[in-house]
């Protein structure tokens, strides 16, 4: 990764700029990102999520049955286990058939209950022609198949009643889908729009035209859709709508203002596509993504998306509540040796800069004097700092002082791992950390972590230089690029040996 120094100020505050967060927006954009702040559901997600409740619902349906028809006093055998398999599989392939997961039909309750009643009907009409051929000599008991089938039925009813009501609710609020932004107007920006809306089962909708050039070049309205700003403003934009997905629809010959436009816009936690819909050079088709029947190039992908969003959380959901309960005693006595010390609160917070670069509130356990606390860390921590307390130095140098962060981590602001939440107005030499690197901000397309791949490779403790800075944005990247489950294992294991490492810690 490249990087541009900016030069040094005299003295006084680190040097302030005009950041993609800064960027200004004007009033109608500003309301409509307004409007789409909640984040949007996955589609991949919510489909997935509807087939695991379809199973839990047979499996609830066939354990409550067998109480009721045995109570208690039957093992509930291998039969049945086979049985309540063999239900399941045929359920999921019968709704797949019925067109029971498409998350439109999700919206109407009676067509939904009725594919699934169908389909729960054909897997006992199953049981019965099987029966009729096979003699299984009782090993299934007919008053348990009956309550299942009728309990199964009636969870099916419940479930997809809530299912509408949340999807109706979900879509009105802009949630369903991708919601995306087109870059770049005028009649190729008119013709995708266009295309896009006429693609059936289409899950992406349009928020808003994004465009350089002025109205004479570029009209103000595109196909219905207002021009909301620029490049530069879309930043801003994308990051308090939480766009989920950018259409570039520049040609791909003007090859120079793609790589601008991507040089700007690739800090964002975007999926990031070249519209090839009206362009004359084509591609072999393995090189084409596709939205709806629209081809496109893909120019960035969205890291840690769908399913793989849900695992590292769950991941750290379960390994972060292990860990709280693992190391309380250590952060008691660690609360208890920091009262003694020195005077003052046990915790201290600081704002950082999290996911999608806002601005949260990291807990650390407080390792300078409390009269000398500098929340908006304006001034470097070096080695020999008098403002350390004698607790401080140690808990620093072992980064004990970050283990309140497993609070951030519950509350889902900081993830076990991923890159390092650096401080608001964390600087090198009198410049911000996002002046001295290009693209620093692309380190927050993902949730910072507690510990990461640059800390056990060595880049903890105090950046006073602007390589070693590039050195921390370049492992970052590296992580957002190549994460893996198996990769944030890794990283946890190496973290303990990582940590008697602490040249630079102080």
């Amino acid at each position: 990764m490249t990087g541009s120094i900016m030069p040094m100020m005299d003295a006084g505050e680190p040097q302030q700029r005009d950041t993609p967060r800064q960027a200004r927006l004007n009033d109608q954009a500003r309301e409509i990102a307004e409007r789409f702040r909640e984040a949007s559901i996955s589609q991949v997600v919510l489909v997935g999520g509807v087939r695991l409740a379809d199973v839990a619902t047979i499996v609830a349906a066939a354990l409550i049955a067998h109480v009721i028809a045995f109570h208690g006093e039957q093992p509930f055998g291998w039969t049945y286990m086979v049985a309540v398999g063999s239900a399941v599989a045929l359920a999921l392939i019968f709704a797949q058939a019925a067109d029971a997961y498409h998350v439109v039909a999700f919206r109407a309750f009676g067509s939904q209950f009725g594919r699934m009643l169908g389909s729960w009907t054909l897997v006992f009409a199953g049981f019965a022609v099987a029966g009729s051929f096979l003699d299984f000599g009782g090993a299934v008991d007919r008053r348990w198949i009956g309550l299942w089938f009728v309990l199964g039925a009636g969870g099916f009813m419940a479930s997809r009643a809530v299912l509408a009501v949340l999807v109706r609710r979900w879509t009105a609020d802009g949630r369903i889908g991708r919601k995306a932004v087109i870059v770049g107007g005028g009649e190729p920006a008119a013709d995708l729009i266009r295309a896009l809306e006429s693609t059936p089962g289409n899950d992406v909708h349009i928020c808003g035209v994004f465009d350089d050039r002025s109205n004479d070049r570029s009209p103000a309205v595109v196909a219905g859709y207002p021009k909301l700003g620029t490049i530069a403003e879309l930043v801003e934009f994308g990051r308090l709508a939480r766009i989920d997905l950018l259409i570039v629809t520049i040609p791909v010959s003007a090859a120079g203002r793609v790589r601008e436009i991507l040089k700007t816009l690739w800090v964002l936690p975007v999926d990031i596509r070249l519209s090839a819909h009206t362009d004359k050079l084509r591609y072999r088709p393995r090189a084409y993504s596709y939205v709806g029947s629209i081809p496109m190039v893909e120019l960035a992908e969205k890291p840690i998306a769908n399913w793989d969003f849900v695992v590292k959380r769950a991941f750290d959901l379960i390994v972060g509540t292990l860990a709280l309960v693992a190391l309380s005693p250590l952060m008691i006595a660690t609360a208890i040796a920091i009262k003694l010390d020195t005077p003052g609160p046990v915790f201290f917070r600081q704002k950082r800069y999290g996911f999608n670069n806002e601005v949260i509130d990291v807990f650390k356990f407080r390792s300078m004097r409390h009269d000398m606390a500098d929340p908006d860390a304006k001034v470097v921590v070096t080695k020999g700092d008098p403002r350390v307390t004698r607790v401080g130095r140690i808990i620093r140098k072992s980064s004990i002082d970050e283990l309140p962060q497993l609070f951030n981590v519950l509350k889902g602001e900081l993830s076990l791992v991923g890159p390092r939440p650096h401080a608001v107005n964390a600087h090198t030499s009198q410049t911000l950390w996002n002046d001295v690197v290009d693209g620093y901000f692309a380190r927050h397309k993902v949730k910072p972590g507690v510990t990461g791949w640059a800390q056990i490779n060595g880049w903890r403790g105090e950046v006073d230089t602007s390589d070693k800075l590039k050195r921390r944005v370049d492992h970052d990247l590296y992580y957002i690029e190549n994460w893996s489950i198996l990769f944030d294992i890794l990283i946890l294991v190496k973290t303990p040996f990582a940590l008697t490492k602490s040249e630079n810690a102080y």
